[in-house]
């Protein structure tokens, strides 16, 4: 296992790259813990897999240093970073038994025959796959195939990082949430610093202790999923976690209140006057229909019932709001208005969350 330290760390796929615009990936610093589980979200084209593939080797970077521990191996090649690695489409050798692709990785290093046998069948009991031991790959299914994939980049312990770049793609759906569980308890009993990429939120709030959030290459929170909910620290962390995503909605602040087209909405935090595009953020779950007088006067359009609660979608002046409903609430048809929490509104400029202890429009 090891701390992952990434230093000043930028790259492009352009020979010469002459702005930030032309850098897939932004300049970053950052320090990832021995033993932690770690994931990347973003939407496609964010920078999270050539991030991935500069940690693994695949890729070197433009500029800045890859460390792993206190050792630099920026230019080591991937077979010397001891890393097991998972991709997004099963590698798998179709002529070994299923047995035979999960033992590969430790008869490859001499391990002993015993020792062999025993993280096998670990390995297969977690995947569900105890009773196919014997059987040729050839055969399987796509997904049982990248189960193979999955159990082979795990069954060895002694690994600097495990690196999974969307390896659940071809999974259906319950065996998706099974094996999230279980590589969660493989991490705690094994201690090993994992690195998952993902598009799905879903996935990577229940698989990681710390999700890294990345958009247009630069990396825009990282936080644990209560963090990147309760104070996303850029708009896109907002939108992009939680369904349905923040409200985001144009406003001038002054002091401890939020103005919005002549509606004065009250914020908890004092703030100075900001410079810059201005906009509060509320999530759904901390906004509520009112009939009474405060608030922004808004017209119910649609309410949407999904189980375990109800999305109110409302419009403001041509923008959707949309409000979170427990199962049982009313919705009375004089409603017209919608009140948020002072606690729960943040605060951007610019994109970035606006720090309430500063005050002074820098990223929070």
């Amino acid at each position: 296992m090891a701390k992952i330290t990434l230093s000043n760390l930028a790259h492009s796929y352009l020979p010469n790259p002459k702005s930030e615009a032309d850098y897939a990936l932004k300049e970053m610093d950052h320090v990832w813990d021995d033993g932690g589980a770690y994931a990347l979200l973003g939407a496609s084209g964010c920078g999270k897999s050539t991030l991935l593939n500069i940690i693994s080797g695949l890729l070197h970077p433009s500029e800045g240093r890859v460390l792993f521990g206190d050792e630099d191996v920026t230019d080591a090649p991937t077979a010397q970073r001891n890393i097991a690695q998972v991709f997004q489409f099963p590698v798998v050798y179709d002529t070994m038994s299923v047995r035979e692709n999960l033992a590969f990785p430790l008869k490859n290093r001499g391990a002993k025959p015993a020792y062999v046998a025993e993280r096998v069948q670990t390995i297969a009991r977690m995947i569900g796959m105890e009773d196919v031991l014997d059987r040729k790959a050839r055969g399987l299914t796509a997904d049982a195939k990248q189960k193979i994939s999955l159990g082979r980049g795990m069954v060895r312990e002694d690994v600097n990082a495990i690196l999974f770049d969307e390896p659940l793609t071809v999974i259906d759906p319950h065996m998706k949430w099974e094996l999230r569980t279980q590589l969660k308890s493989l991490h705690r009993e094994f201690g090993h610093t994992m690195i998952y990429v993902t598009h799905d939120q879903t996935e990577a709030l229940t698989f990681a202790d710390k999700v890294v959030v990345m958009h247009d290459g630069r990396v825009v929170q990282m936080g644990t999923p209560e963090e990147l909910f309760e104070t996303p620290a850029h708009t896109f962390v907002g939108y992009f976690i939680g369904s349905p995503g923040m409200n985001l909605l144009d406003a001038e602040v002054r002091g401890k209140t939020a103005h919005i087209e002549g509606v004065e909405i009250p914020l908890e935090a004092t703030y100075t006057a900001p410079q810059g595009r201005t906009q509060i953020g509320v999530r759904p779950e901390f906004a509520s229909l009112s009939t009474g007088h405060q608030g922004l006067p808004v017209t119910v359009t649609r309410v949407e019932d999904v189980g375990r609660h109800r999305i109110v979608r409302a419009d403001f002046l041509g923008q959707e709001i949309n409000i979170i409903a427990s199962e049982g609430a009313e919705i009375a048809a004089d409603a017209t208005r919608v009140i948020f929490d002072p606690a729960r509104v943040n605060v951007y400029v610019d994109d970035w969350r606006l720090s309430p202890e500063t005050a002074q429009g820098k990223a929070a």
